[in-house]
């Protein structure tokens, strides 16, 4: 009877059609992945989701049947007028083997995942977001160990007995003053320390010295913008897009005929970087993770994002001994089927270096932009009045 009421269990019907969808999903995903080779037979990988949830089910299973078991035996025991199992004592010792394997669980995850944190902050206010996450970590961990030990250790330790009665505490001030003032005083410490923090870091207001740097974002990829000479970024506007002017710079302005565009992000070691973010068709987001940077970039919603690089790659390529070290500009967005190629490198130079570079690239008025826009070509300006003005094709 039990096992036919198993057999028509609604729960169960459907945990093992979700098992066995997800089990088809992983096994289409690994076809599609085949590509190319499709006369080999595509191999189910066990390691994966599939195989974690089969080994939940069947540790839930042998649970369900030792407890049946202990049942069993526990009424066979009173058949026989003896004294059954001490469920109490059964609990307790369940608790304090959870609460043991919690512990080592705790303490496995900080060896084997704590090298997956994030790399040595490169930037001033990375240094400060580090320390924050520092103390709030230490602090909370220290509440978890102590309440979780307490409360294993009272329970068994204060499980049930016919030799003891509980006492019954409906209310006590203190008790409530302490565990309510206490936490209260540590979270408005953290709170307050923290917005400042972060009012220094969002601080994005265009100052004089900051280097601004146009970061747009489309699928796949991402276009870098440099000011030239002037320091000063064209402004853009959507509706000038086009084939030849794809970040639509507005050239009605005169900042905008010296901006660069450029293939790489270069930048002088401690010296004030603001980006200007902006995507052009879905929400994508900037992450450097080595300068604790990450901003969405918005359609229509232009934001920013100020930081001050700290170690140049050389200095990092020392420092972790890795000669072809680069930091990255990544997308943290899933923004499509290609998300994987919005990658850029980014180089952090001293300013010698910075300017020596920044004197070799393009600019972003090209010869087919300047047909587009009717402007003279190069060699024709040059023949003008002045090699530095474009003359317009009336």
């Amino acid at each position: 009877m039990g096992f036919r009421k198993l057999i028509n269990s609604k729960k169960l019907l459907s945990f093992f059609a979700a098992f066995m969808l997800l089990g088809t999903n992983l096994l289409m995903a690994q076809t599609a992945a085949a590509g190319a080779a499709q006369e080999e037979a595509p191999k189910v990988d066990w390691t994966g989701v599939a195989y974690y949830v089969l080994i939940f089910f069947l540790i839930c299973l042998g649970v369900a049947i030792v407890g049946k078991i202990l049942k069993v035996y526990d009424l066979t025991l009173k058949m026989q007028g003896k004294k059954g199992i001490k469920w109490n004592t059964v609990m307790a010792v369940i608790c304090i083997v959870f609460l043991v394997a919690g512990l080592y669980g705790a303490y496995w995850s900080f060896t084997e995942q704590g090298s997956m944190t994030l790399p040595e902050a490169a930037s001033a206010h990375g240094v400060k977001i580090d320390e924050m996450f520092t103390v709030t970590t230490v602090l909370t961990m220290i509440v978890f160990f102590v309440t979780q030990i307490l409360l294993f250790t009272f329970l068994f330790q204060y499980r049930h007995s016919d030799k003891r009665r509980a006492h019954f505490l409906p209310h006590n001030n203190t008790i409530e003053k302490v565990w309510t003032i206490a936490p209260a005083i540590v979270l408005t410490i953290l709170v307050v320390f923290g917005f400042f923090t972060w009012q220094k870091i969002m601080n994005s207001e265009n100052l004089t010295g900051d280097i601004n740097i146009d970061v747009t974002g489309h699928q796949f990829a991402w276009e870098l913008r440099y000011p030239g000479k002037d320091g000063v970024l064209g402004p853009k506007d959507f509706r000038l897009v086009t084939g030849a002017n794809n970040l639509g710079v507005n050239f009605k302005k005169k900042s905008s005929f010296d901006d660069l565009k450029v293939d790489t992000m270069y930048l002088p070691v401690n010296k004030s970087i603001r980006l200007n973010i902006l995507a052009q068709d879905v929400i994508h987001s900037v992450y450097m993770p080595h300068f604790r940077v990450q901003l969405n970039a918005v359609p229509g919603l232009p934001t920013f994002f100020k930081f001050t690089p700290t170690i140049t790659t050389a200095e990092m390529r020392t420092k972790l001994d890795d000669p072809k070290f680069e930091y990255s500009l990544y997308c943290n967005k899933i923004c499509g089927g290609s998300h994987y190629n919005m990658q850029k490198v980014v180089r952090v130079v001293t300013e010698a270096e910075y300017q020596s570079w920044l004197s070799r690239q393009k600019p972003y008025l090209n010869d087919a932009l300047r047909k587009e826009l009717h402007f003279a070509s190069a060699d024709n300006a040059q023949s003008g009045a002045s090699t530095n003005r474009l003359a317009l094709n009336n």
